[in-house]
């Protein structure tokens, strides 16, 4: 199985914590030259020291906040005019603030259509020329399980990441034909900073140690136990090698075998 990336460029979102930082480092140990994307320019160069290095490799980051989207599109353009082109993106940010749907404002919305697609779009956008010239590009979307079935008190998120994916597929229906493969990964409750948010939050709402939630939810998950953010960033790693070439338009739950459908 071929799973070297030795002379490809891949761009991680999110990257400095969590799932986005475990997917950068698997990324790069499998040889790839990893540029990693986030707000906070400290964390940035510090995780960009801890990133496995053959010799050869060059890592870079780049400092740009969702927030901001048009900063987005300008701080790439510069990038790009003095890097080579991207072969991998890694699309992933944290998730929107839980509760339920109804209770939701109409800013949270837009707030989370503009993090999670927009933001998504523009990098694209940015880097997809670039992939069509060498002939490889993989674009993989780290999204959720609720795009199979919406859970309880994510209204906002639930939402979103089902626009998200099926933007994703409209893509892969328009690029492949380019030798461009886009899919979406769906993690379960991974050992993040958000998942200790959403544990921490239940906890509070209903009273029961965090210790207890906790056993709850493992005890939804058929392995009985949450994920390592290492475990999602084997599926990213996968998908972006050239071995996963006929793999495309599709969700990868990596959630334990929690979601209840095929």
């Amino acid at each position: 199985m071929n799973l070297d990336l030795t002379g490809k460029n891949a761009l991680v979102c999110g990257s400095t914590q969590g799932i986005g930082k475990a997917s950068a480092m698997e990324l790069a140990a499998l040889g790839a030259n990893v540029t990693l994307l986030a707000r906070n320019e400290e964390s940035l160069n510090t995780v960009v020291k801890e990133l496995p290095n053959m010799g050869n490799q060059k890592h870079h980051c780049i400092v740009a906040d969702y927030a901001t989207p048009d900063y987005l599109k300008v701080i790439l353009h510069h990038y790009q005019e003095s890097n080579p082109p991207f072969h991998i993106l890694v699309n992933n940010t944290g998730g929107p603030k839980g509760g339920k749907i109804i209770k939701a404002d109409s800013s949270e919305f837009l707030s989370a259509f503009s993090n999670h697609l927009i933001c998504n779009h523009i990098l694209v956008q940015a880097l997809v020329e670039g992939m069509k010239s060498e002939g490889y590009g993989r674009i993989i979307n780290i999204i959720s399980t609720s795009v199979k079935i919406p859970l309880a008190n994510l209204g906002v998120s639930n939402t979103i990441r089902g626009a998200v994916a099926n933007w994703s597929k409209t893509l892969a229906n328009e690029l492949g034909k380019f030798g461009i493969t886009v899919n979406n990964v769906l993690p379960g409750a991974t050992l993040t900073g958000r998942l200790e948010t959403i544990i921490d939050n239940k906890s509070k709402a209903s009273g029961k140690p965090i210790e207890e939630i906790e056993e709850e939810m493992k005890s939804e998950i058929p392995l009985h136990r949450f994920a390592k953010p290492e475990e999602i960033a084997n599926a990213v790693a996968f998908l972006a090698s050239p071995a996963a070439a006929y793999i495309n338009g599709i969700n990868v739950p990596v959630d334990g075998g929690r979601t209840g459908n095929l």
